[in-house]
């Protein structure tokens, strides 16, 4: 069985937040303006990585300093998907239907199938340990795109204290035929990425000014076919505070994470709109059909029903 820390319920309005502003028409035909933030669950320490695994109905999350991964089911129920975690931050589903995890502990990328059982996947690059994978997603032929950043390193609280063995901070593709990762970019703190719908384009994160720099970007690339990265760009610089996850909607939108709460941007980087949040937004995501909007923020998990 299961355990529950949460049981089924209805959701808890969420007070003193402003309700979602829009900058662009285009925003309030997406987002009402009369559409208010729900908690989900307000029991974490720190919660990321939010994803829908279809396979079991739910809606899963970490809590990273808490060591939990966590699930969210339809009635309101919250069970421990994955208890005493490596730190687990970043989950995204693969083509079989498992919940691919980063580990910032083990420095590796995991999965767990459906049925419950547990795999490791890659942990090094030319045979050097990774620094603490942070965030993956799936691409359509199947590979594993994953950033690697140096937060786990540096961070007690969300991984394990050591030097770094490798002298970069990088996007990596796992190869779905070899479970190879091969080198993709490097940046200062790659954090969140998301392929456009037709997987032309990936957006990255570098969140380096948390960590001592600079950046607060997010940065697009060309996908070539080889496959390769080409064409690097700014495609915007968030304020307030970084963008650490996002996500990519059917339109092409990009939809980010701030300290002031989830910015959304067109896909020529025209600002549309923002949904304040209580606390700094660490991360998002979308339901099946995109018509209701999951957000992480400190101890909480967050809902808002967008029109779809």
């Amino acid at each position: 069985m299961p355990d529950i820390v949460r049981r089924a319920g209805s959701p808890h309005p969420v007070p003193h937040v402003d309700p979602p502003r829009a900058q662009d028409p285009r925003f309030a035909e997406v987002v009402p303006h009369g559409a208010r933030l729900v908690s989900l669950y307000d029991d974490a320490v720190f919660s990321e990585g939010p994803v829908w695994w279809r396979a079991r109905r739910m809606l899963v999350w970490s809590d990273v300093e808490g060591r939990r991964v966590l699930g969210w089911r339809e009635d309101g129920c919250v069970e421990v998907v994955v208890d005493a975690t490596p730190f687990i931050n970043g989950h995204t589903v693969d083509h079989a239907g498992n919940l691919v995890h980063c580990e910032h502990g083990n420095r590796r990328l995991s999965r767990t199938t459906p049925d419950g059982r547990y795999e490791p996947l890659v942990g090094t690059y030319r045979g050097r340990r990774f620094n603490s994978p942070d965030d993956v997603v799936c691409a359509a032929d199947g590979a594993l795109w994953f950033t690697d950043p140096s937060y786990g390193l540096a961070l007690p609280k969300q991984g394990a204290l050591a030097e770094p063995e490798l002298d970069h901070r990088s996007v990596y593709r796992v190869d779905p035929a070899t479970g190879e990762a091969a080198r993709m970019a490097d940046l200062e703190q790659p954090n969140g990425l998301s392929f456009t719908p037709d997987g032309r384009t990936l957006y990255v994160t570098d969140t380096s000014r948390s960590f001592g720099g600079t950046r607060h970007t997010i940065f697009a690339y060309d996908v070539s076919a080889t496959p390769a990265l080409e064409n690097q760009r700014v495609f915007a610089e968030i304020e307030p505070g970084i963008p650490d996850g996002l996500r990519v909607d059917s339109r092409g939108w990009v939809w980010t994470s701030s300290e002031a709460g989830v910015q959304a941007f067109s896909s020529d980087g025209c600002r549309l709109g923002l949904i304040p949040t209580p606390q700094t937004c660490s991360n998002l995501c979308f339901a099946p059909g995109e018509t209701r909007l999951f957000i992480t923020s400190g101890a909480h998990l967050y809902a808002l029903d967008l029109m779809g």
